[in-house]
């Protein structure tokens, strides 16, 4: 277990907008089910929110899904790029926990949660990741549960540990 539980965009429009993100039952039964591992051994989880002019802070699509298991304590970081830590105060958020790894999970998978992994691994963090807990949307290109399983082979020994599912 990671000393910080990541939680990244699992917002309303992000999640249930024009198109709904992939296996969205599996991926929340899974992070909730991460979330309460944490909960339980008395460990940090981390809320990311993105904003912007589709996401427009304060609104319905903005707002963190109702299913999942956030409560008013869990600190929430507001972003407007898909790196995290791009000017805002997560670092000082992880630093305050002494937060030395992360756990990552979240949406979208090609956005938000690769440039965050890449980036905290840069900085130096030591990532995990447990299996199907990123999603997204079908694009252009792959269906999403392509996009997910192709992130996640590229994203495995290079920049995260893989846990078990």
């Amino acid at each position: 277990m990671a000393d910080v539980l990541l939680v990244i965009d699992l917002q309303n429009g992000v999640c249930y907008g024009d198109k709904p993100a992939a296996n969205m039952p599996q991926v929340l039964a899974g992070i909730n089910a991460r979330i309460a591992a944490y909960r339980k051994a008395k460990k940090p989880i981390v809320f990311v929110q993105h904003t912007d002019e589709d996401l427009v802070q304060g609104t319905h699509d903005w707002e963190l899904i109702p299913e999942l298991d956030h409560r008013d304590a869990d600190p929430v970081v507001i972003k407007n790029h898909a790196n995290a830590f791009y000017h805002t105060n997560l670092r000082r958020v992880l630093t305050s926990f002494a937060a030395e790894s992360l756990e990552i999970c979240g949406a979208q998978t090609e956005y938000c949660v690769d440039t965050t992994t890449k980036v905290a691994h840069g900085i130096g963090y030591d990532l995990q990741m447990t299996p199907g807990l990123t999603t997204t949307v079908d694009n252009q290109f792959m269906t999403a549960e392509q996009t997910i399983a192709f992130y996640e082979g590229i994203w495995n020994h290079r920049f995260v540990t893989m846990l078990e599912a």
